[in-house]
């Protein structure tokens, strides 16, 4: 199985900044080593939004070391894009054909607004498997922001 982080880009990257994150990305994967032994692990940015990490643990382990690794990466990557990547309140959801992200203080507003409802498609980057990967696309109401509906 594999083991999976996902990170919310907190602003729109251009084409070229999009182009040179998967760049360092991939780079990052290629060398990423836990206890001396290469991980098999992937890099990759869905919707310019998301960043998606995947280790084959069948392979090798991300372990305590490694893991720290992968959190100064990420930090590097915040500073050279100038934007948030850790910031879990982040929520990316799906608009039209693109993925807009808020901050989650700001789901009332839009739902009031109706420029969300309840079946607005949210992106869980709480997932940490492949499994969970699978199915990470989630209504808006099956997930923790439905505390923000109105209940009648």
């Amino acid at each position: 199985m594999n083991k999976v982080w996902a990170y919310t880009i907190s602003k729109a990257l251009t084409e070229s900044e999009t182009d040179q994150l998967i760049q360092s990305g991939k780079k990052f994967v290629s060398g990423w080593t836990a206890h001396e032994h290469q991980l098999s692990a992937s890099f990759s940015v869905f919707n310019k939004r998301i960043i998606l990490i995947q280790v084959d643990e069948n392979v090798a382990e991300a372990s305590g070391c490694s893991i720290d690794k992968l959190m100064h990466f990420v930090k590097d990557m915040e500073k050279q894009f100038q934007c948030e990547l850790l910031n879990r309140l982040l929520i990316p959801y799906k608009k039209a054909e693109t993925i807009e992200v808020i901050h989650s203080a700001k789901i009332k507003a839009l739902l009031d607004s109706k420029d969300m409802d309840e079946d607005t498609l949210v992106y869980n980057t709480a997932v940490s498997t492949s499994k969970e990967l699978e199915v990470w696309e989630q209504a808006l109401k099956n997930t923790w922001l439905n505390k923000y509906l109105i209940k009648t």
